[in-house]
């Protein structure tokens, strides 16, 4: 008689001898496709489904008895996330704490590709180490409004930018055979209404600002995976887009890989099935109830959905699985290592940018520095954790105020006083910290330290609560009235070095006219307050260049000028097209606070000698453009040499400069370097909404090559034909 036992034994035989067929096939060099085709025939209507939704808050599909398992997803963008069981809460592991790597916008601020291939290499490893197949990382969707509460998580405003980082970032992720996940597709630009908004964007804004960077993650990263987003686009969601996810991506960019649902991001069965969704994840059991559970299954059997749209995403599942856990040569995995710990040093301490310095009060002089007074919340905060979005168990992370004790605290007395409360909880749900009335107590404990003190270093701006998934700011106003405490310290010190830490623009127009000496630093990982001591004390000489406009005013923006943020009646219209960010501020000759690209240094850096190496080219054809840069100053540093293009005369409205390419150079004191960059002559191509295509427009372009979008230090003019 067949027992319910040895029908396990029988099933455990069955799963074992396909493994083993499968491993015998990859000795044998069969090819992934002829390995799908294999495991595909075995696999019946039922199992086909269930390969297709979540079955519990990170995971999916899975088929024991063929030996095919679940995908593992992190929500990763600052590294490996901590696990959680149903419902959100911890699972109380000891054995996942993991590396706490910087935030985006800090990666964006080094402007440095392989820093970023290390970020995405280092943070595979980890994922890998903790068994997890799709890494839900990088996120890089335009930073179109200062506002956005994910715009720490994000890298920039400019396409450009953001693509050189992603492409490497994602190469990076996928080196340690863990998928990366590139989000959000598309135009995920603000977090008001994100779930229900409809943008309504042209076509050539869509596809010179918004897309660009997604279609170079897919068409040069090779992205193994893609995340829909939550919003609309012209007015269909974009988890069943079919322009967005069938024409554009399968069809133009051949993407090969998985398109994955933001978690409850799916909102039918049929259309999402029919066009382009291939993976529904969400965090709510029973998964059974899911669009592509049992609806699905009733959908196929009702002929709504065919079987060959099943097989399809069947097949890029199972691509994506071959691609990583069941990969050959799997890599060792690892986790918390000095090299992990040595490459977020190393981002932070070249994302850090040096806004003023016009007392020159760094780098310090600690030889004649007897006192220092460490002043503000954030100087003791910490960043792994916080806010709605997903935050890492860092094994350690580093204050900045430990950081400064580490560097300083043997030869110099440091006194720390809080100045302010940074606990966003404390103001309730609806909180406007921007209102909070400021802490006379706590203002003047830091007062007395500053007079004290031959120096202070007053530490404002925002922390991971403040700037959080789910919810925009409502200004760009400093929270928990930190300009009281400038203002208060600021008097009785002019000895004070302002250190702004945040993932976004805040408005710094009083502190810019006021204080002679502003820092901007980041959620910057778990070398955080190494970097920055380092870099306060001259061991490091920050190379950091923002990555997005500071806006002298909100109204200044471009989504704020016209009134179209954040939109009516569930929609938003993106008026200003394609002038995003500085293109907006260069072409209507607005005066930002501070500009794009925009970083000092302790040297100066002198250009010369700009040339290019032809006056005239075909548009099949490459610009080399080389120009020298001398240091010119006592310290060693990095300059990133950024080339706009401007094109006057156009047929079509142009920005008045786009970037187009840039490097990061080290260069000695008293050195002189030749720096050559490339432009492909195709990259100077608009995009023509009538034909559908991208033109080269024939005629004169200037180039200009400089230290920011408005310190333009060389040019020069080349004829395209």
């Amino acid at each position: 008689m067949k027992t319910k036992f040895s029908g396990y034994i029988l099933c455990g035989i069955f799963a074992l001898a396909t493994f083993t067929c499968v491993n015998a096939q990859s000795k044998k060099g069969i090819s992934i496709d002829e390995k799908i085709s294999s495991v595909m025939k075995k696999l019946t209507i039922e199992e086909k489904i269930s390969l297709l939704h979540a079955n519990g808050i990170f995971s999916a599909g899975g088929i024991k008895r063929l030996g095919i398992p679940e995908i593992m997803t992190d929500d990763g963008p600052l590294g490996v996330r901590e696990d959680v069981k149903e419902g959100w809460g911890s699972a109380n592991l000891t054995t996942d704490s993991a590396t706490f790597f910087p935030n985006g916008s800090a990666l964006a601020a080094t402007w440095n590709p392989e820093l970023a291939y290390r970020f995405g290499h280092d943070m595979g490893e980890e994922a890998h180490a903790r068994g997890k197949t799709v890494m839900l990382a990088p996120a890089f969707n335009i930073c179109r409004t200062p506002l956005c509460g994910r715009t720490y998580e994000y890298y920039s405003e400019d396409p450009f930018l953001n693509a050189r980082l992603a492409v490497q970032s994602v190469k990076g992720i996928q080196s340690q055979h863990v998928a990366a996940c590139v989000k959000h597709y598309a135009v995920n630009n603000q977090e008001v209404e994100r779930g229900r908004v409809s943008v309504d964007v042209d076509e050539r804004a869509l596809r010179e600002i918004y897309l660009p960077a997604f279609k170079a993650s897919i068409t040069e990263g090779n992205a193994w995976t893609i995340m829909s987003a939550y919003n609309k686009l012209r007015g269909v969601y974009c988890s069943e887009n079919d322009y967005l996810l069938d024409k554009i991506l399968k069809g133009e960019w051949k993407f090969k890989g998985i398109v994955i649902s933001d978690w409850g991001g799916t909102h039918s069965t049929v259309n999402a099935a029919n066009n382009g969704l291939d993976l529904e994840m969400g965090s709510r059991p029973p998964y059974s109830s899911y669009y592509f559970a049992d609806k699905l299954l009733d959908s196929v059997k009702a002929g709504k959905v065919s079987m060959k749209v099943i097989d399809e995403k069947v097949h890029r599942i199972l691509w994506v699985i071959y691609h990583t856990s069941l990969s050959e040569n799997q890599p060792e995995g690892k986790i918390n290592t000095p090299e992990h710990s040595k490459t977020v040093y190393d981002i932070a301490s070249e994302s850090i940018v040096l806004l003023k310095n016009e007392k020159h009060l760094l780098p310090l002089n600690t030889s004649t520095i007897k006192s220092i007074a460490v002043i503000g919340d954030n100087a003791t905060h910490t960043f792994h954790l916080g806010g709605f979005g997903a935050g890492v168990k860092a094994r350690y992370e580093v204050t900045a105020l430990a950081g400064l004790q580490s560097r300083l605290g043997k030869t110099i007395d440091i006194k720390y006083a809080r100045g302010y409360s940074g606990d966003y909880r404390a103001y309730g749900k609806n909180a406007r910290t921007e209102d909070a009335k400021p802490d006379s107590a706590l203002i003047q404990e830091a007062v007395a330290a500053a007079k004290s003190s031959d120096m202070a270093i007053l530490f404002v701006g925002g922390n991971r609560d403040y700037e959080s998934e789910s919810r925009d700011r409502k200004s760009l106003v400093l929270p928990f009235s930190e300009q009281v405490l400038v203002d208060a310290v600021t008097a009785v010190n002019q000895n004070t070095i302002v250190v702004v830490v945040g993932g976004a623009p805040y408005d710094l127009g009083e502190i810019k006219k006021n204080n002679s000496t502003i820092v901007w630093s980041w959620y910057n990982g778990s070398e955080n307050g190494n970097a920055l001591a380092d870099v306060l004390i001259g061991k490091i000489n920050p190379s950091g260049k923002l990555p997005f406009t500071f806006p002298a005013d909100l109204k200044d923006s471009p989504a704020h000028a016209l009134n179209a943020y954040p939109g009516e009646n569930l929609k938003v219209d993106y008026k200003e097209g394609i002038l995003v960010g500085y293109r907006w501020f260069d072409t209507k000759k607005i005066e930002p606070l501070y500009c794009f690209g925009y970083g000092l240094s302790y040297t100066d850096y002198k250009y010369s000698g700009f040339f290019t190496n032809k006056k005239s080219y075909k548009p099949s054809e490459n610009i080399t453009a080389s120009v020298k840069i001398k240091n010119t100053g006592k310290f060693a540093g990095k300059e990133t040499v950024q080339l706009y293009i401007s094109k006057s005369a156009s047929a079509v409205e142009r920005a008045d400069r786009e970037l187009k390419a840039f490097k990061k150079v080290k260069i000695a004191p008293g050195e002189t370097v030749n720096v050559t960059l490339n432009i492909p002559v195709k990259d100077l191509a608009y995009y023509d909404v009538k034909t559908s295509k991208w033109i080269v427009e024939p005629g004169k372009y200037k180039l200009l090559a400089g230290t920011s979008s408005r310190d333009i230090e060389q040019s020069g003019t080349i004829t395209v034909n």
